[in-house]
């Protein structure tokens, strides 16, 4: 049993209301008893008595396992956490006169940006006489959202900044079906393979 009390929670020994409610793991509710009875059944269950509403009237408490209780609690927050996705803006910078392998190798870290879920801000940086011509800026900002049109949306369009040409990207979600979640996976795994 365990005989640790942890913050905020009370475990056995810990409670200190005289009467709680008693919940079973396995038998549900067995009703108020006092908190000698209820420690009493734990014990001869080999379990532990966990105070798992201490502000209800009165007090609800759950004849447990600690440890797999506080394990299946830790597995839920990380289960959260996962789910909890953290949109992040990436930035992939160019120039106005880049090559066609260059090109495609941005081409590819934007849709890997984008297939993480991640907005991607591309940037197109001018020098000196550059300057003079942002029309090539601007046609390689609209080159890269018609190739990307299936896989993003434009959130920002091209915009002048100083030296810099920039727009920003959304990626586009797609609605997910159980079936359609191994499909999209393996088309991921293939685009990934074909691009050069």
């Amino acid at each position: 049993m365990a005989t640790v009390k942890k913050e905020g929670e009370r475990i056995n020994q810990f409670i200190t209301a005289p009467e709680v409610r008693v919940v079973h793991d396995e038998r549900g509710s067995l009703g108020v008893m006092s908190i000698k009875d209820a420690l009493a059944l734990a014990k001869s269950e080999g379990s532990d008595l966990v105070e798992i509403a201490p502000t209800a009237e009165p007090p609800v408490c759950k004849i447990i396992n600690y440890g797999k209780y506080k394990f299946d609690i830790q597995k839920k927050s990380k289960e959260a956490k996962k789910k909890q996705k953290l949109v992040q803006l990436k930035e992939i910078k160019m120039r106005p006169q880049i090559s066609i392998h260059d090109y495609n190798f941005k081409m590819k870290h934007i849709r890997e940006f984008l297939d993480e879920g991640n907005k991607v801000k591309i940037t197109i940086m001018f020098r000196g006489r550059e300057m003079a011509h942002t029309e090539f800026g601007y046609e390689l900002i609209n080159k890269i959202i018609q190739d990307l049109e299936n896989e993003a949306s434009t959130e920002k369009p091209a915009k002048l900044e100083g030296k810099n040409l920039s727009a920003v990207l959304n990626p586009v979600k797609a609605k997910k079906t159980a079936s359609d979640s191994e499909g999209s996976s393996a088309k991921k795994e293939s685009s990934g393979n074909t691009e050069e």
